[in-house]
């Protein structure tokens, strides 16, 4: 397992990319007990190595899309339990933050100032790719937090490019979080002759993800994350269309500009090798 870096030595937030789990897996018992130990105690130690406290948080989440870039502006928001069969007391969490409506209006004039069609939705709640993980890495929930939802297209090219409009909001204190799994197939999970190779192909994907991402030239970066499905076994790490839990890393990269990435964490969970990326 690695750890967050240091604090950078400027007060422009990073941009980063997070695994969130399997559900609301943090938060229950699990067979085998321990297996989503390592990012907890990652996600828990994540606000630690940022700059200064951000004033909000925008969050791209895996399990939010819509035609268009589309964004929560809402106030005060309800949560989406949206995952199923899970224990009882797991549909009872709770996370109050804030939203922030005019950061909402500012992500939308942003993406629609880039050329791309962007929405508000002011009802929607925050689904559990928001809410876990930032029980963790904030569990206060004082800092506001706006969610942008993914495009359903999934092009990586927009995807990245919306990274690129926003980023600067990094100077205005928001921390740019993309939320998802680096390697994430579900329906192989229930496939023995998949799981049988789960290691080999969660291995070859995320050292293929880690070069790219942390290419020193950004254009470089971003043409190869653009080119993902090329990569060894990117299909059997996200199946078609399945990629919505690697598109947040577009985002997050887009927004990255000039900053060189770094792998700040890595470990094998139950579905295969799981990694998290910070620019800047």
């Amino acid at each position: 397992m690695t750890m967050p870096n240091k604090p950078a030595s400027t007060s422009r937030m990073p941009t980063i990319f997070i695994p969130h789990g399997g559900g609301p897996c943090f938060f229950m018992d699990w067979n085998p007990p321990h297996v989503w130990d390592s990012m907890r105690v990652f996600l828990e130690h994540l606000a630690a190595s940022l700059p200064t406290r951000p004033r909000a948080i925008l969050l791209v989440s895996a399990h939010w899309e819509a035609p268009a870039f589309t964004v929560g502006s809402g106030q005060n928001l309800p949560l989406i339990y949206d995952y199923y069969g899970f224990p009882p007391h797991t549909y009872e969490l709770t996370y109050p933050a804030p939203g922030d409506p005019a950061l909402a209006e500012r992500v939308r004039a942003l993406l629609a100032g880039a050329g791309l069609a962007a929405a508000e939705d002011v009802a929607r709640g925050y689904d559990h790719g928001v809410f876990i993980p930032l029980k963790l890495v904030f569990p206060d929930a004082d800092i506001p937090v706006v969610q942008l939802s993914l495009r359903a297209n999934y092009d990586p090219e927009a995807h990245i490019a919306a990274g690129r409009a926003l980023a600067p909001l990094r100077d205005e204190g928001v921390l740019i979080l993309g939320s998802g799994m680096s390697f994430h197939n579900l329906p192989g999970m229930r496939d023995a002759a998949f799981m049988a190779r789960v290691a080999e192909y969660s291995d070859a994907f995320d050292a293929w993800l880690t070069v790219a991402a942390t290419d020193r030239d950004t254009v470089t970066r971003n043409a190869a994350l653009a080119d993902w499905t090329q990569a060894p076994f990117a299909r059997q790490a996200h199946p078609p269309r399945g990629e919505d839990h690697l598109l947040p890393l577009f985002v997050a990269a887009g927004a990255a500009g000039e900053d060189v990435g770094a792998r700040i964490f890595s470990d094998h969970v139950g579905l295969g090798r799981v990694s998290a990326f910070r620019f800047g």
